[in-house]
């Protein structure tokens, strides 16, 4: 039993076991650097300094963070569209939806793009105190009004439910207050959402104190939790674990790969023979080795001396590893847009064929726009409207594994006549190479008006 609200609970421990992969390879070099032995291990008999060096010069190939940010940047193809039945009044809201200039597409990608990352994401649904306000005209006039709040997963410390719904939620948050008449201080604290109620908690001598309350007009906790994988309620696993294992690996290879390399551009010199050199007396003569283009080197009798090189074909065999490493880690993410026909099809399910044939990402945009229904009702909700109404997204789904192959591949084939000016066209700009402001009729008008290529297509 714990009276602590600072107490990580044993869930939220099992998920940042995960998250301490996943967390690192979306802030890059840098943040899997200060991982240190967590991700990079020491070699056997490795010395503290020359770990230390072969991590500072450690790079890493971000293929996790950027699958993560082509993936979300398909499903925001084109911009949120909201519903004909989303009340006027939080269409408003939805221009600048969290109050600080972001309107519900540009918001909404940095909640999507998490959720995919870590499993999970959360929106909370806020509104400021309306402390003396009691009628709608008043809010309006004071300028209250519902927003949104994204909620890291790794803030979240612990929650309860009955089974169906959440009973509590605790996050951990950090405020700023003044210091002095320039300074800030940054201060921890625990919000605890209850349905209709809230609480702050912040660390005391000896503890911790009950450092704010308040009420609110929902029988609901405001939160709203966007799923790519999950696995209970509040709990998730990052959909591309395996690719991030993946990433994992590559980054160690590359050290190794990099190391290697290192040892193999310096040649060691060897000497061959003895290396003790005496006089007609029996004595022994100083034997200093001096290496360079103006220099000489008297060897003792019966000695050689050369450069050995490394072979090469570890080097070799290495590249090649951290090549085929590529490739899986291209395919394990292209999978997300793999449509999934797996399952034998009834007589009625064959007429679904639609809803058979529909790609991970698809279905997690799709739930992505219930999640985003659900801010807005719980907005329609503060505001006493009756409905929140919905919204569509329209993202572009269509695989392509490798688009710096598929791309030439597909201007050969217009070179060849074997497809239309128009299909390149269309099929250029579906992967982006084209902006979407241009059609194509009007793009082959300025073509023949400007004449003739001077070198075909």
């Amino acid at each position: 039993m714990s009276n602590d609200p600072f107490a990580v609970s044993n869930a939220v421990t099992a998920m940042r076991a995960e998250w301490a992969i996943t967390e690192p390879l979306m802030g890059g070099t840098l943040a899997m650097r200060k991982a240190g032995q967590a991700l990079l291990p020491k070699h056997p008999a490795e010395e503290d300094e020359a770990y230390a060096t072969r991590l500072g010069v450690a790079t890493l190939f971000p293929a996790y963070s950027e699958t993560v940010t082509s993936m979300t940047d398909r499903v925001f193809a084109e911009p949120i569209q909201v519903g004909d039945d989303v009340p006027p009044e939080l269409e408003v809201f939805a221009s600048d939806i969290d109050r600080q200039g972001n309107d519900l597409s540009a918001w909404g990608v940095n909640w999507f793009r998490m959720g995919l990352s870590y499993g999970l994401s959360h929106a909370l649904v806020e509104y400021p105190k309306a402390e003396g306000v009691r009628t709608k005209a008043e809010e309006d006039a004071a300028g209250l009004r519902p927003y949104v709040v994204m909620i890291h997963p790794m803030q979240i410390l612990g929650w309860r439910d009955d089974g169906t719904k959440l009973t509590q939620v605790r996050y951990l948050e950090v405020v700023t207050e003044d210091d002095g008449e320039f300074g800030i201080k940054t201060i921890e604290q625990v919000r605890v959402l209850e349905p209709g109620t809230w609480k702050i908690y912040r660390k005391a001598k000896g503890g911790h104190v009950l450092h704010d309350k308040g009420v609110t007009s929902l029988g609901v906790i405001p939160l709203v939790t966007f799923y790519t994988k999950r696995v209970g309620l509040m709990r998730a696993k990052p959909f591309m674990m395996e690719l991030a294992h993946l990433n994992i690996k590559h980054w160690q290879s590359q050290s190794d790969q990099d190391n290697i390399l290192h040892v193999a551009r310096v040649p060691m010199l060897a000497v061959i023979g003895p290396s003790q050199n005496y006089d007609q007396n029996g004595s022994l003569l100083p034997f200093k080795l001096t290496v360079g283009t103006g220099a000489a080197t008297v060897l003792p009798k019966d000695s050689d001396m050369k450069f050995v090189e490394h072979g090469g074909k570890a080097i070799e065999a290495g590249r090649q590893s951290l090549q085929d490493l590529i490739d899986e880690m291209r395919m394990a993410g292209a999978k997300l847009l793999r449509k999934d026909q797996s399952g034998t099809k009834t007589a009625t399910q064959a007429q679904e064929d639609a809803s058979q044939e529909t790609s991970p990402l698809m279905r997690m945009a799709h739930h992505f726009a219930d999640c985003v229904a659900q801010v807005l009702q719980l907005m329609a909700a503060y505001r006493a409207l009756p409905e929140g109404g919905h919204v569509e997204i329209k993202g572009n789904f269509d695989i392509d594994y490798a688009p710096e192959t598929s791309i030439p591949s597909l201007i050969n084939m217009a070179n060849s006549s074997l497809l239309s000016h128009e299909t390149l066209f269309s099929e250029m700009q579906r992967r982006g190479v084209i902006s979407d402001e241009f059609n194509w009729s009007e793009e082959r008008e300025r073509i023949e008006e400007q004449g003739p290529a001077l070198g075909g297509l």
